[in-house]
């Protein structure tokens, strides 16, 4: 399967597949208008295109129709689309350009638009179609090159992940059986394009479906009227969207909406139920990466506080390839072998989706290391084999001789209602680290309040104490809602009220 074959499945298919706003007003594409857009714009892309050189094409745009545009033109295609994140600047976007070896960068809607104008109401079959008989590499497979994604960059310089044709249909077809969506449906999309969330658990999905994509940039107060504008039934989210949107004023009929499934990845507990109390709808959430070669399920039944269930050959080693020892709790769930039972998360059957990344062998072997993929996230199993998120490799906290991790000191400030988020974060002290925080309030809270519930939290460890809390409106985060720690550490000193426990 491929993202060719499901664009080809629509092809004359009149019902809505692409809607956004515009002055105001809802504008569509049917899929029949969409397809032939996209092979017009295709073409048009192609005879730009050295073809001595890798057929790369960096799109450096907002969420919106042109966006959608390009994407199905890769599909149809062939040539490689490379999402260029929209927030990095002058040498970061260079870097990115060359490293991703793009011939050419659009950072202009009109070619797409353009496109949409010159076809009128012609159909992709008939001989009179202005773009489709013009591309010469029709030929597409499952491990074709559809698009150049860059990972986050939260831990260092981001990476071009090589996402392969079968590695975007895929999930689409999955997760549209998965939670029956088809013709009938809206899928809201308003995380960023030029990420994996919203091509592969967004877009993707609607294309399978047989839906329409609604497309739009995120606004936490934008959120509702824009699924009520669209018919929104389905929408995908990474990272704290659902926060955001949670931060909002409540209103007696906010679960008057069309919503019914909300699916994505990294929201906390609290946000997820509440989230799906005041809209109405069903929350899915799951761990996912950019690469996608580990997957940890979550499922009914699942203890609070654990990332879910670990797919066939997910494991927790150490370092030197062994597996860790189940984690211990002592009668007030405290974890008490921290320096045994967490590791990092490793698909042991090989790279599972992930096709590599593109011209960067170095961080390619930091990954496949003896036929296996190490994700660079920290974990550990329970008795029952649930699997506990306990951050990333470098979210290790050695404070007086123990080793700590800064996910579940973070899932305990989470429980306080009054706490929005919160990223932990180590601070170099005399010997070892100091455990140092930063939070965003939703309600009202002073430094002698946050040391009277973290002294009635009985899970956590006198040594995980934060000694230094900061008080922020926001947390730095790249496009696709990662916190960025190094920035925490480097502007500790300067960083918002401060709390210090004595």
């Amino acid at each position: 399967m491929t993202v060719r074959d499901l664009l080809l499945a629509r092809a004359d298919d009149d019902g809505p597949a692409l809607l956004w706003r515009e002055d105001e007003e809802v504008r569509s594409l049917s899929w029949r208008e969409y397809v032939v857009a996209a092979a017009t714009l295709a073409a048009a892309l192609e005879s730009r295109l050295d073809p001595a050189k890798p057929p790369h094409v960096g799109v450096r745009l907002p969420n919106g129709p042109a966006f959608a545009l390009h994407l199905a033109a890769a599909g149809l295609g062939g040539h490689v689309l490379v999402g260029l994140n929209t927030t990095r600047r002058g040498a970061a976007v260079d870097e990115d350009v060359a490293r991703a070896d793009c011939q050419y960068v659009v950072d202009s809607p009109d070619l797409a638009m353009d496109a949409v104008v010159s076809t009128g109401s012609t159909d992709l079959g008939r001989s009179t179609d202005p773009g489709w008989s013009s591309l010469s590499r029709p030929t597409t497979t499952d491990d074709s090159l559809f698009m150049l994604i860059f990972t986050s960059g939260t831990s260092g310089s981001p990476k071009a992940v090589r996402i392969t044709q079968q590695k975007v249909a895929g999930p689409g077809v999955m997760l549209a059986e998965r939670f029956g969506l088809g013709p009938q449906d809206v899928a809201y999309v308003s995380m960023p394009l030029f990420h994996s969330n919203a091509v592969m658990a967004g877009w993707a999905v609607a294309l399978a479906a047989g839906a329409a994509t609604a497309v739009s940039g995120f606004s936490a107060s934008g959120f509702l009227p824009d699924v009520r504008r669209f018919g929104a039934t389905y929408a995908n989210y990474v990272g704290k969207p659902l926060a955001y949107v949670l931060a909002t004023a409540e209103r007696p009929d906010d679960a008057d909406n069309p919503l019914r499934t909300v699916f994505g990845n990294e929201a906390n507990e609290g946000d997820i139920a509440e989230f799906g109390r005041r809209f109405g709808c069903t929350v899915v959430d799951s761990y996912s990466s950019t690469e996608n070669a580990v997957i940890v399920q979550r499922r009914p039944g699942m203890p609070a506080g654990s990332l879910g269930w670990p797919l066939e050959g997910v494991k927790v080693l150490r370092e030197d390839g062994t597996e860790t020892p189940e984690a211990g709790f002592d009668a007030d769930g405290r974890l008490v072998n921290a320096d045994e039972a967490i590791g990092e998360l490793v698909n042991t059957t090989g790279a599972g989706a992930f096709a590599g990344y593109y011209n960067d062998p170095d961080a390619e072997s930091e990954r496949m290391r003896g036929g296996t993929y190490w994700s660079g996230d920290l974990a550990y199993r329970d008795a029952d084999g649930w699997i506990y998120f306990a951050g990333r490799t470098g979210d290790w906290l050695r404070v007086d001789g123990e080793n700590l991790a800064a996910a579940p000191i973070e899932r305990i400030l989470l429980r306080h209602p009054a706490i929005s988020e919160a990223a932990v974060y180590a601070l170099p002290d005399r010997v070892g680290d100091k455990v140092a925080c930063a939070l965003v309030l939703r309600g009202a809270l002073c430094a002698d309040e946050l040391w009277a519930f973290l002294a009635e939290q009985p899970d956590l460890s006198p040594k995980a104490w934060p000694s230094i809390v900061h008080v922020l409106d926001t947390l730095p985060r790249t496009a696709t809602n990662k916190v960025l720690k190094w920035q925490l550490r480097e502007l500790d000193a300067g960083l918002g009220e401060t709390w210090a426990r004595g």
